[in-house]
């Protein structure tokens, strides 16, 4: 469920109508709405709750949007964050998120990087690999101190929406391999910089389907069961996320209730303290691109082109991934529908959005709404063509709040110095 539904005849974000937004602010722009967002996190907070499964840690993908206005809604609510870089960890903090509800996942971590999520004090770090152990153990003792890890496992299962997004293969980078992580977690155990505390996989983003997952924790339960037969300690067992979303042309996901049915089923009689990173499912409903048409291009032999003014520099899912997002003119108008190439001003044809999508007869100024844009969207975004950032705007009520601006063109030429030759 969102909250982008028809008000008086046009689309509204909660009771502001995007025209509203799109007036005061300029388009292209993105419009997060509070009360998705909040309901999201709930609804699977209470679907994980009410399985018997504890007081998890609900850490949430700062990578999905890592707007400090969207990270502070939703640790207003108790979440905590799933971050994969020191610029997510300082997003999280300055939303007021808790150092020891913060996880620090991701490949390739640097000797600075955790050197600062140990100075911060951040409740995990969720390691990868054997150099990266031995580094995070080297960083810690020179700072007197022990980290506190998960070992990352990668469970071998194919998921996700599509193969840029599946990360729980052999051959995908992420994690160890079973075999590699009974062995770390022992070293671990009798290493004077390290404090082992869990395990953790996560297998692809998009997944619409339970069966996957539960191959991959049942796996997990057994490694958990291997290492406390050694007489090893394992309190965590954080299952990353990846929970698909009701994109509008795809299937319907399995539920959050279903999900942690599921989860119980697998681990019960395991007393162990869960930790789930979701991004996707509570952020991509809760938000919208909104474009202006710029005008209608027809060819001789039929084709025709809606030009916006949004391009794939500001949503560059469709390019990168193939993805598809509804497009909702924000005024409906009756008649028959029409075929469209949906493109932007972006100087090469992958800055194109869809191919022959039917839609009703659109004109130049018209407004529409790239739907399930909040994940993925504005965090990807860039300034390729020279283009300015786009503008993010957030939702409560009938109150609406800029709370990332767009930039000027001085401020992006400020950015850059001339070489001192030149």
């Amino acid at each position: 469920m969102n909250h982008f539904e028809v008000l008086n005849g046009e689309l509204a974000c909660e009771v502001v109508p995007l025209r509203a937004i799109a007036e005061a602010v300029g388009t292209p722009v993105y419009v997060y709405s509070t009360a998705t967002l909040e309901r999201h996190y709930t609804v699977l907070r209470d679907a994980l709750v009410a399985e018997g499964l504890g007081n998890p840690l609900i850490a949430y993908a700062v990578k999905a949007n890592s707007n400090v206005a969207v990270l502070r809604t939703l640790g207003n609510l108790g979440a905590g964050a799933d971050t994969v870089s020191v610029g997510e960890i300082k997003r999280a903090l300055a939303a007021g998120i808790s150092p020891d509800r913060i996880v620090f996942s991701g490949v390739g971590k640097t000797e600075a990087e955790l050197a600062f999520a140990l100075d911060v004090g951040v409740g995990e770090i969720n390691v990868e690999s054997e150099p990266e152990m031995r580094l995070a153990s080297t960083v810690a003792q020179a700072k007197g101190t022990r980290a506190t890890i998960a070992i990352r496992v990668n469970p071998d299962v194919s998921a996700g929406g599509h193969a840029k997004i599946s990360t729980g293969k052999s051959d995908n980078k992420f994690g160890v391999s079973f075999s590699e992580a009974e062995r770390l977690y022992a070293q671990a155990s009798n290493n004077a910089g390290l404090k082992p505390v869990g395990v953790t996989c996560h297998i692809g983003s998009q997944i619409t389907e339970l069966a996957p997952l539960e191959q991959a924790f049942t796996k997990m339960r057994g490694l958990v069961e291997r290492l406390r037969a050694e007489g090893l300690s394992v309190e965590r067992l954080d299952l990353g996320g990846g929970l698909g979303v009701p994109y509008f042309n795809m299937p319907t996901p399995a539920t959050p209730a279903d999900y942690a049915a599921m989860i119980a089923r697998t681990f019960k009689g395991m007393d162990v303290q869960f930790a789930f990173e979701p991004g996707r499912v509570i952020a991509a409903n809760a938000g919208v691109l909104l474009a202006t048409v710029q005008h209608i291009h027809e060819r001789p032999e039929g084709r025709k082109f809606a030009v916006l003014d949004a391009a794939m520099n500001d949503l560059i899912r469709p390019a990168m991934y193939d993805a598809w997002h509804d497009i909702r003119p924000i005024k409906a108008r009756t008649g028959a529908s029409v075929t469209y190439d949906v493109v932007g001003p972006i100087c090469e044809t992958g800055d194109t959005f869809t191919r022959d999508r039917e839609m009703q007869a659109l004109q130049a100024g018209d407004l529409v709404a790239f739907m399930s844009a909040g994940a993925y969207g504005a965090v990807m975004s860039s300034e390729y063509n020279s283009r300015l950032l786009v503008p993010e705007v957030l939702v409560k009520g009938d109150q609406f709040a800029v709370v990332r601006p767009r930039p000027t063109y001085q401020d992006m030429l400020d950015r850059e110095r001339s070489a001192p030759w030149l």
